[in-house]
């Protein structure tokens, strides 16, 4: 525990899918970015999108945390390379790797999905987070500490009517356990975060833009359907962040942490 209340005090992170989609609330990135700013971290804020990470870049600076933008597309092993190295450069270590990318676009049924669609969500969704982890590993082993944080979904332990982003979600959590395991000598931690149903940007405008059902709609049928009777938040996901990226979780890894209002006691 830090001495002056900030949990992540003296930490770097790396935060994968930092930018912000517009929208009338937060993504899960941009939340826990301002998250770890408060409680202290430096932040090296990634996105494939420059002009989504620039916003969160001054958003995080506004909260008084260093903070640096690099663009990258993390299906590309030399933009992982790069966007390590760069960190490392600049403050001299790893502490924190939070992996929060994801996305079903183009997604169907087995019988029906094109190879194209499945090579492109399986290596954004779960290429680009082996390829992050890779080039993380070896500073924090060196270090002998490390976090790694992967945001998987409830739909890797769920039903679900199409199969590519079920199938690359599910492989994140095993390539979290794997990581976890093989790394623990080492002192580093690795954890998955499973958000369910969570009002976001990218699951509400994208919804909204693709079918033409308005906002209000598509909000009152997801809320519908968790047992708590509402979506979660952003600021959800990035709380849960914050407990695994900080010391008080310094004992937990391997874990698959569900933040969803109980929605697999419903749907496992």
């Amino acid at each position: 525990m830090t001495t002056n209340g900030q949990r992540l005090a003296g930490k770097t992170a790396i935060i994968v899918g930092a930018g912000q989609r517009p929208g009338t609330t937060m993504g899960n990135g941009r939340a826990t970015a301002e998250r770890f700013a408060r409680e202290g971290a430096r932040l090296l804020l990634v996105d494939i999108n420059d002009a989504w990470a620039q916003d969160t870049m001054a958003a995080v600076r506004a909260l008084g945390a260093p903070a640096e933008v690099a663009v990258a597309d993390i299906t590309r092993e030399d933009d992982c390379r790069r966007v390590v190295a760069s960190c490392v450069e600049r403050w001299g270590r790893v502490d924190i790797l939070h992996n929060n990318v994801g996305f079903s676009k183009g997604d169907a049924r087995t019988d029906e999905l094109s190879l194209e669609s499945w090579q492109r969500i399986i290596d954004a969704n779960l290429t680009g987070m082996f390829l992050m982890c890779k080039h993380a590993l070896p500073q924090m082993i060196a270090q002998r500490s490390g976090c790694i944080i992967n945001v998987s979904s409830t739909s890797s332990l769920s039903g679900r009517p199409t199969v590519t982003y079920k199938t690359s979600k599910g492989a994140v959590n095993t390539l979290t356990q794997h990581i976890a395991f093989e790394n623990a000598k080492h002192g580093v931690r690795a954890n998955a975060i499973l958000p369910g149903l969570i009002d976001t940007p990218m699951a509400i405008e994208r919804r909204a833009e693709e079918t033409g059902v308005p906002r209000e709609v598509i909000r009152r049928e997801r809320d519908a359907l968790v047992p708590m009777g509402y979506m979660g938040e952003a600021a959800d996901v990035a709380n849960a962040a914050l407990f695994l990226a900080s010391d008080e979780a310094r004992y937990v890894t391997g874990v698959l942490f569900p933040v969803d209002g109980g929605l697999l006691l419903k749907r496992g």
